[in-house]
């Protein structure tokens, strides 16, 4: 009989679940403390499948937004690799606006992003920056950056 493993779940199915639980290791400016529920917004087309749909609605609520749209009601947002293309335009966007910036594109953390998730074999890393982070009025728990590659630009 064969018991299921981690890497049974999928890459986006990992990363719904460490996207949602981000939330609770960051610390929020103080006068932007998150609403229950916080709002997670995914920019372009939802790369997670039903995967965010398992999140208590008492918690989180799930929104997709496109680039033309408002994300005053997001906290979190995740920008997946097929919005690629379109970086630039969500980074001025998001900046100076009080939301945790979270994305799998390649070099996302460097290009001023604060959260990537990248894959590395069958594991989705952590990469953080910190400057991005810091210039929103946000910072991370000390357990989250012990798990985390930091690059500080």
């Amino acid at each position: 009989m064969r018991v299921a493993q981690a890497q049974d779940v999928s890459e986006y199915g990992m990363k719904a679940i460490l996207f949602y639980r981000l939330s609770q290791f960051v610390y929020w400016p103080a006068d932007s403390k998150p609403p229950t529920p916080l709002t997670l917004c995914v920019a372009g087309k939802n790369p997670f499948g039903n995967a965010l749909n398992q999140i208590d609605q008492n918690i989180a609520t799930v929104e997709t937004r496109q680039p033309q749209g408002d994300l005053g009601a997001c906290q979190l947002l995740f920008i997946p690799r097929s919005e690629a293309g379109n970086l630039d335009s969500w980074l001025n966007k998001i900046e100076n606006r009080r939301l945790v910036s979270v994305s799998d594109i390649p070099g996302f953390a460097r290009a001023g992003g604060m959260i990537e998730l990248p894959l590395e074999g069958e594991r989705v890393s952590i990469v953080i920056n910190r400057h991005s982070a810091r210039k929103n009025g946000f910072e991370f728990n000390a357990q989250l950056l012990r798990l985390a590659r930091v690059i500080e630009p």
